[in-house]
Protein backbone atom coordinates (compact mmCIF):
# COMPACT_ATOMS: atom_id res chain seq x y z
CA UNK A 1 0.00 0.00 0.00
CA UNK A 2 2.81 2.67 0.93
CA UNK A 3 4.89 3.89 -1.68
CA UNK A 4 8.37 4.18 -1.44
CA UNK A 5 8.32 7.76 -0.79
CA UNK A 6 5.79 8.33 2.00
CA UNK A 7 8.40 5.09 3.27
CA UNK A 8 11.21 7.52 3.01
CA UNK A 9 9.59 9.96 4.03
CA UNK A 10 7.65 8.22 7.62
CA UNK A 11 10.91 7.15 8.26
CA UNK A 12 13.17 10.54 7.88
CA UNK A 13 10.63 13.27 8.02
CA UNK A 14 11.76 16.58 6.43
CA UNK A 15 11.28 20.01 9.08
CA UNK A 16 10.51 17.48 12.34
CA UNK A 17 10.99 19.33 15.17
CA UNK A 18 10.35 22.97 16.58
CA UNK A 19 11.01 26.12 15.73
CA UNK A 20 13.28 28.49 18.53
CA UNK A 21 10.49 31.33 17.61
CA UNK A 22 7.61 31.11 15.98
CA UNK A 23 4.62 33.23 14.49
CA UNK A 24 1.63 31.08 14.45
CA UNK A 25 1.60 27.03 15.54
CA UNK A 26 -1.70 24.98 15.89
CA UNK A 27 -2.61 21.15 17.13
CA UNK A 28 -4.65 19.10 15.96
CA UNK A 29 -5.58 15.10 17.12
CA UNK A 30 -7.06 12.30 15.09
CA UNK A 31 -9.07 10.22 17.75
CA UNK A 32 -9.58 7.93 15.11
CA UNK A 33 -6.14 6.73 14.52
CA UNK A 34 -4.64 8.86 17.55
CA UNK A 35 -2.56 11.08 15.26
CA UNK A 36 -1.24 14.23 16.97
CA UNK A 37 0.39 16.94 14.72
CA UNK A 38 2.09 20.40 15.76
CA UNK A 39 2.82 22.74 13.30
CA UNK A 40 4.82 26.19 14.02
CA UNK A 41 5.35 28.63 11.40
CA UNK A 42 7.62 31.91 10.79
CA UNK A 43 6.41 34.22 8.25
CA UNK A 44 8.17 36.92 6.27
CA UNK A 45 6.53 40.05 4.47
CA UNK A 46 7.04 40.55 0.60
CA UNK A 47 5.04 42.78 -1.06
CA UNK A 48 2.84 42.75 1.67
CA UNK A 49 2.10 39.42 1.46
CA UNK A 50 3.37 36.28 4.08
CA UNK A 51 5.26 33.63 3.30
CA UNK A 52 5.96 31.14 4.56
CA UNK A 53 9.93 31.60 5.60
CA UNK A 54 10.50 28.82 7.94
CA UNK A 55 7.89 25.34 9.26
CA UNK A 56 8.67 22.51 11.44
CA UNK A 57 6.44 20.16 12.43
CA UNK A 58 5.96 17.58 15.57
CA UNK A 59 3.73 14.78 17.05
CA UNK A 60 3.36 10.98 15.91
CA UNK A 61 0.84 9.24 13.78
CA UNK A 62 0.72 6.72 10.79
CA UNK A 63 3.12 6.64 7.90
CA UNK A 64 0.43 8.40 5.99
CA UNK A 65 -0.26 11.07 8.53
CA UNK A 66 3.94 11.35 9.10
CA UNK A 67 4.92 11.84 5.39
CA UNK A 68 1.80 13.87 4.53
CA UNK A 69 2.79 16.38 7.54
CA UNK A 70 7.07 15.85 5.85
CA UNK A 71 5.91 16.59 1.80
CA UNK A 72 3.53 19.68 3.06
CA UNK A 73 6.18 21.10 4.86
CA UNK A 74 8.40 20.94 2.22
CA UNK A 75 6.04 21.88 -0.24
CA UNK A 76 4.86 24.98 1.21
CA UNK A 77 8.37 26.73 2.65
CA UNK A 78 8.41 29.84 0.53
CA UNK A 79 4.80 29.81 -0.42
CA UNK A 80 2.34 33.18 0.35
CA UNK A 81 0.08 31.81 2.78
CA UNK A 82 -3.32 32.74 0.57
CA UNK A 83 -2.01 30.26 -1.42
CA UNK A 84 -1.62 27.52 1.74
CA UNK A 85 -5.86 28.70 2.16
CA UNK A 86 -6.45 27.26 -1.23
CA UNK A 87 -4.88 23.60 -0.55
CA UNK A 88 -7.66 20.95 -0.59
CA UNK A 89 -7.41 17.48 0.24
CA UNK A 90 -6.63 16.28 -3.73
CA UNK A 91 -3.65 18.26 -2.98
CA UNK A 92 -2.35 16.37 -0.66
CA UNK A 93 -3.73 13.01 -2.22
CA UNK A 94 -2.10 14.10 -5.25
CA UNK A 95 1.48 14.52 -3.66
CA UNK A 96 1.06 11.67 -1.58
CA UNK A 97 0.29 9.94 -5.26
CA UNK A 98 -1.23 6.74 -3.55
CA UNK A 99 -5.24 5.47 -3.36
CA UNK A 100 -6.35 5.84 0.39
CA UNK A 101 -9.45 4.81 1.97
CA UNK A 102 -11.87 7.27 3.49
CA UNK A 103 -10.41 6.35 7.31
CA UNK A 104 -6.98 7.17 5.81
CA UNK A 105 -7.98 10.52 4.37
CA UNK A 106 -8.01 12.11 7.40
CA UNK A 107 -4.85 10.74 8.56
CA UNK A 108 -3.42 12.27 4.67
CA UNK A 109 -5.09 15.70 5.46
CA UNK A 110 -4.70 15.77 9.41
CA UNK A 111 -1.51 18.26 8.64
CA UNK A 112 -3.45 20.51 6.23
CA UNK A 113 -5.56 21.05 8.97
CA UNK A 114 -3.33 22.13 11.09
CA UNK A 115 -1.34 24.22 9.16
CA UNK A 116 -4.71 26.48 7.99
CA UNK A 117 -5.57 26.90 11.26
CA UNK A 118 -1.54 28.29 11.66
CA UNK A 119 -2.39 30.35 9.25
CA UNK A 120 -5.92 31.66 10.56
CA UNK A 121 -4.44 32.11 13.65
CA UNK A 122 -2.20 34.94 11.86
CA UNK A 123 -4.54 37.12 11.25
CA UNK A 124 -5.92 39.03 8.19
CA UNK A 125 -3.41 41.44 7.96
CA UNK A 126 -0.32 39.40 7.15
CA UNK A 127 -2.24 37.63 4.54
Amino acid sequence: MYREQILDHYKHPRNFGTLKTSDAKASAYNATCGDKISIEIQCQMTNAKCQIKEIKFSGEGCAISMASASMLTERVKGMKVSAIMKLQTKDILGMLGTFLTPSRIKCATLPLEVLQKAVVSLGHVRK
